[in-house]
């Protein structure tokens, strides 16, 4: 038989899929993942169940529901004070994940060059290669993750055409702040360059830190392709809902690739998700003061095993330097061990590296749990390792 794509053959499974796997073996609580155990506002959940029975379950208009697309312009301007055409600025996609491929795909020609900043999403790179591009990666450095900026400009040069980042960022949890995207801004506008901002974790935000979107600075508002996700605001990981704000030159762009990866994104749950984008102040308020204290929990358990633990200024983790414990061996070992022997699974930091010489001592913790499953994964790192 001939064959397949090379590309894709080179690519290994998942360590997502792979640490799941093993947890669900050794039945470990699976801190590795990110995802919620526990459902999102019951409200919104409700708005999805009632909309199944309204009799509008056939396809929905491909760049998204009005609804929906009403209410993502109405949360820029709320949130943010961008004043956005949602008829003509707004798409909705099938999660985040296609959004960063449809936003890829828009600008992106064969040769062209991504900016991209490592630790990164382990998406980015594959689907980058597999569009025919070439990433230049530039690498944040622990335990503060601060940009490099002289790395940084040096990465953007004549074949140039976007930067790819996240905000905040997974896995490092790093909040980019105004000076470091001022300096973004400006690379972008001085190489006529697109910037893609990976937002999904836009509300979830700590120590009175705020997020603040490439879009709103000079220049930016036509240049920026700027993703949100429902799955993340409403801790509903499996509706895979997601959405995109560009300018108007570059939204249909976005969306002939969307038309061309899912064409659309179940209705019901597009209606539920409008919703939710309505609630009141006081949920998106309470949904990172819960997050904070779920990460302050896990931050003080994880301390008092002997690990160091990292700066965490939003998303759903925590990274940790086990090297104080005295392990040997590297992050994948590490993660194996404590998933086999300890009954924790975490995810090792390298699965967000692309180049060589990444850090080997670094595990990624989520939070994202009830509080008793924290203190039961507290409790057997602390009975393992004090053993």
């Amino acid at each position: 038989m001939r064959g397949a794509n090379t590309y894709l053959e080179s690519i290994g499974t998942t360590i997502f899929t792979v640490m799941s796997a093993l947890a669900n073996e050794h039945k470990s609580i699976n801190l590795g993942q990110g995802f919620p155990d526990t459902d999102g506002p019951a409200d919104v959940v409700q708005a999805a169940a009632d909309a199944l029975k309204d009799g509008r379950n056939q396809y929905p208009p491909m760049p998204g529901v009005p609804e929906l697309r009403q209410a993502v312009a109405a949360a820029n301007r709320r949130f943010y004070g961008l004043e956005i055409d949602w008829a003509k600025e707004v798409t909705v996609t099938s999660g985040a994940t296609e959004a960063i491929t449809a936003c890829l795909m828009a600008v992106l020609n064969p040769g062209d060059e991504v900016v991209l900043i490592e630790p990164l999403y382990d998406t980015y790179v594959p689907v980058v290669r597999m569009l025919g591009a070439i990433p230049r990666i530039v690498r944040l450095a622990p335990p503060h993750w601060e940009l490099p900026r002289a790395e940084l400009a040096a990465a953007f040069g004549p074949k140039t055409k976007a930067i790819l980042f996240n905000s905040p960022m997974n896995p490092c949890s790093k909040v980019f702040t105004a000076e470091e995207l001022g300096f973004i801004a400006q690379l972008v506008e001085r190489h006529d360059t697109y910037a893609i901002c990976d937002e999904v974790y836009e509300h979830l935000i700590f120590d009175g830190l705020k997020h603040i979107p490439l879009m709103t600075f000079p220049g930016m508002r036509d240049r920026t392709m700027r993703i949100g996700s429902a799955g993340k605001t409403f801790s509903l990981t499996g509706w895979k809902v997601g959405y995109v704000t560009a300018g108007a030159a570059l939204t249909p762009l976005v969306q002939k690739a969307h038309q061309n990866l899912t064409f659309t994104t179940a209705p019901n749950l597009q209606r539920a998700v409008a919703i939710g984008l309505g609630k009141d102040d006081a949920y998106f308020a309470s949904l990172a003061r819960d997050l904070q204290d779920r990460r302050d929990q896990l931050a003080r358990g994880l301390a008092s095993v002997g690990l160091s633990v990292l700066p965490t200024q939003g998303t759903y983790f925590i990274t940790t330097d086990f090297a104080p414990l005295g392990f040997n061996g590297d992050d994948v070992a590490f993660c194996r061990h404590i998933t086999e022997h300890a009954g924790v699974t975490a995810i090792p930091v390298t699965a967000f590296y692309d180049g060589p010489d990444a850090p080997r001592h670094y595990a990624r913790f989520a939070f994202c749990k009830r509080p008793e499953v924290l203190d039961e994964a507290i409790s057997r790192l602390r009975r393992h390792f004090s053993r």
